[in-house]
């Protein structure tokens, strides 16, 4: 056999090896492009269910605390507080005046009212309904958190959230940072028929990803279902979570165990890629969908204070005692503000009939 007809008949046997190796190459590579995004969503079920309890913190103001209660936390989550909704007489607001922080963040979220901010590093500003104010608190800030002298003077209904996202130990002592974000920044996603309108703080939903920037991979979402409305939202598998009814009624998880919730209500989600919404037929429901990479390393927390030993939290207040975190001026006459704003609502009765609530 010529060189010549020894490559022909290899060629000829060689051929139609590679071709069926090509085509099962090809089909096994469609099988598992087909498989993988036919594969089903997990629904999350519900770990653990409460009512929020309420308490009086700051200056006096009563809040809703879903997180950091009876649920102690939710890592990366420490606390969420739900402010109001209440309706203040003039000259009865009462806010939050000079404190400390340090290790972790707070994220203000204003729905109604108005809110003043001041820090020991020179910031300030008024948050509107819509607002967002993302504080990393770090290596430690005093801030103060009022009601806006447009609330103080005339009154009005007052209502918004407070989170606190922990921060892991390599950035506890970063240099403290503020983000304040107006609503017009902030993406509002919504169905295709209308029925559930979405605003991204933190994370994605609906094709829209959030402005402001997160240290720590979060989820923060304001889901607002129209009566009969039902969603369900993607939550990466790796993040711990909750859902807070904050107005309205409806159900939380999927269809097989979900729980009846009304407003004050929490559901600690169970594992899984996704977790489904619905509201009554007859009415509306709000809810705070909020998830993220859990930090797991020690927590130490006292007060204002979060770290990862009971040394660090007392430098932390040996630190802010001897004046290391600063101060702002101005300090006595924001106390002495609260002061009359809890004798006001003490002469109204407003007082009384709060701590009836509680």
């Amino acid at each position: 056999m010529t060189l010549m007809s020894l490559h022909r008949a290899l060629a000829s046997y060689i051929r139609p090896i590679l071709l069926v190796s090509l085509v099962r190459t090809c089909t096994l590579s469609l099988v598992l492009s087909t498989n993988q995004s036919a594969m089903p969503i997990e629904e999350r079920g519900i770990a653990r269910f409460t009512a929020a309890h309420q308490q009086r913190e700051g200056g006096g103001f009563l809040v809703r605390r879903p997180i950091g209660g009876e649920i102690r936390e939710c890592d990366p989550f420490l606390m969420l507080d739900h402010l109001g909704p209440v309706v203040y007489g003039p000259g009865e607001a009462v806010g939050a005046p000079d404190h400390p922080h340090r290790g972790f963040e707070t994220v203000s979220y204003i729905i109604e009212g108005g809110m003043q901010h001041k820090d020991s590093a020179g910031n300030s500003g008024t948050l509107a309904p819509g607002w967002v104010q993302w504080m990393t608190a770090g290596s430690g800030v005093v801030h103060s958190e009022m009601p806006s002298d447009e609330v103080l003077e005339k009154g009005g209904k007052s209502e918004g959230f407070q989170l606190w996202v922990n921060l892991p130990k390599k950035d506890k002592m970063i240099p403290p940072r503020y983000q304040d974000t107006p609503p017009e920044k902030i993406p509002v996603a919504t169905t295709d028929d209308g029925q559930v309108t979405v605003k991204v703080i933190a994370g994605e939903s609906l094709g829209q990803n959030a402005y402001i920037e997160t240290r720590t991979k979060i989820l923060f979402l304001d889901i607002r279902l129209q009566p009969g409305a039902t969603f369900v939202q993607p939550v990466p598998s790796s993040y711990d979570g909750f859902a807070y009814v904050w107005r309205g009624s409806g159900h939380l998880g999927p269809d097989a165990g979900s729980k009846s919730a009304v407003m004050g209500d929490v559901a600690v989600l169970g594992s899984g890629d996704s977790f489904r919404l619905k509201a009554e037929d007859s009415q509306s429901m709000y809810v705070l969908l909020i998830a993220g990479e859990p930090i797991r390393e020690p927590i130490a927390r006292h007060g204002p204070f979060v770290m990862n030993t009971q040394a660090e939290i007392r430098q932390a207040f040996h630190d802010y005692q001897t004046g290391k975190l600063g101060s702002i001026d101005g300090s006595e006459e924001r106390y002495a503000k609260t002061v009359a704003a809890k004798q006001k609502q003490q002469s109204t009765g407003r007082w009384q009939k709060d701590q009836g609530d509680l």
